[in-house]
């Protein structure tokens, strides 16, 4: 049940990371995956690895903080395929890791006109196309960190427990509309990310977690994917936490 054949799936923030391994999973799963980021040449190095795979997709260039260009990868989608039916909204950025007194405004802004602004204005022209399907599954990339905190860096805590408010309550305005919506809630995974988030340190992590080691981007991917199947047809407005048991500790 967890297949995609004949779906059209959209990524966004998918040049690396957590991102790229869902654009691929989504491609192996039988999508056609039409997917975006801000760096072409890795876009375009992410494109050959999909469809080395075997799968149909799409690269569009686009900063999710730009309405007009999130308008946009949603016109492209529909224009290319016809239609959308699963979105996984993950395009992010963290923050430097100090106390809220040291962080600088400009800093903030620009985390929440991605984190937050960019994922809702993904969500408004997605959930605008799944309406007219009358049917759609939207996931939305959180973290652990929109659950629980940690300190030095309240900006990014602060833009992913939005995005938990953004997902819940989005799942109750379209629940009986045929559009699922829900979260991933990444913990301590390895990618470029949590490198420059831990100053390079990030294996030192692994000792934190009880399952003693870090995560895996793939393993975020397949959460996404059993998401947006039809597998995860009663589930909408929920957290899928993917922690190595970081939270239940």
């Amino acid at each position: 049940m967890t297949t995609l054949e004949n779906k059209v799936a959209l990524v966004t923030g998918a040049t690396s990371g957590i991102g790229k391994a869902t654009a691929l999973a989504l491609g192996k799963a039988g999508a056609k995956v039409v997917f975006s980021g801000r760096r072409a040449q890795e876009g375009e190095a992410t494109a050959a690895l999909i469809r080395n795979a075997g799968a149909e997709c799409l690269f569009v260039r686009s900063d999710v903080s730009s309405e007009e260009d999130v308008k946009a990868l949603v016109q492209n989608t529909i224009a290319t395929y016809g239609k959308l039916d699963c979105a996984f909204n993950n395009a992010g950025i963290e923050p430097p890791a100090k106390p809220l007194h040291e962080q600088p405004v400009e800093d903030f802004d620009k985390l929440m006109s991605i984190n937050v602004r960019g994922l809702f204005l993904c969500m408004k022209y997605e959930i605008q196309q799944m309406l007219t399907q009358k049917s759609g599954v939207i996931v939305n990339n959180s973290s652990m960190g929109g659950l629980i905190a940690f300190p030095g860096v309240s900006p990014y805590i602060a833009s992913k427990h939005a995005v938990m408010g953004l997902t819940r309550s989005a799942a109750l305005d379209y629940a009986k509309q045929g559009i699922r919506i829900n979260a991933v809630n990444p913990g301590l995974i390895a990618t470029a990310m949590m490198d420059r988030f831990s100053s390079g340190s990030a294996d030192d992590f692994a000792s934190m977690v009880p399952m003693g080691r870090m995560g895996q981007t793939e393993e975020v991917a397949q959460a996404v994917v059993f998401l947006c199947s039809d597998a995860a047809s009663y589930i909408t407005g929920q957290p899928l936490v993917i922690d190595g048991g970081f939270t239940a500790n």
